[in-house]
């Protein structure tokens, strides 16, 4: 049986997001040795499909001593990014 295709939401481009839900925020952690862990982000704007965070020249999120504390401010972080967005939406 085959699988259902996914598909995204038809959207026009440059479309304002008008509340948290029209946000993708994804976070994670990754392990760079010797007990540093950084946070992993990635921020899309779902109204147009703008990828708002990583962006050239992204701060790096920790390094934190557990894979916790990192995720955390990973999810923090996106929390800030959308709220910025919203505030004030990049074209």
């Amino acid at each position: 049986m085959a699988r259902p295709k996914l598909t995204q939401r038809k959207t026009l481009p440059g479309a304002s997001a008008t509340s948290p839900d029209d946000f993708g925020v994804y976070s994670t952690y990754r392990y760079e040795g010797a007990g540093r862990y950084f946070g992993v982000l990635k921020v899309v704007r779902k109204t147009d499909g703008r990828m708002l965070f990583p962006f050239d020249g992204a701060p790096e999120i920790g390094p934190f001593s557990t894979a916790k504390e990192a995720r955390k401010a990973a999810d923090e972080y996106g929390a800030k990014i959308v709220a910025a967005d919203l505030a004030n939406p990049e074209p």
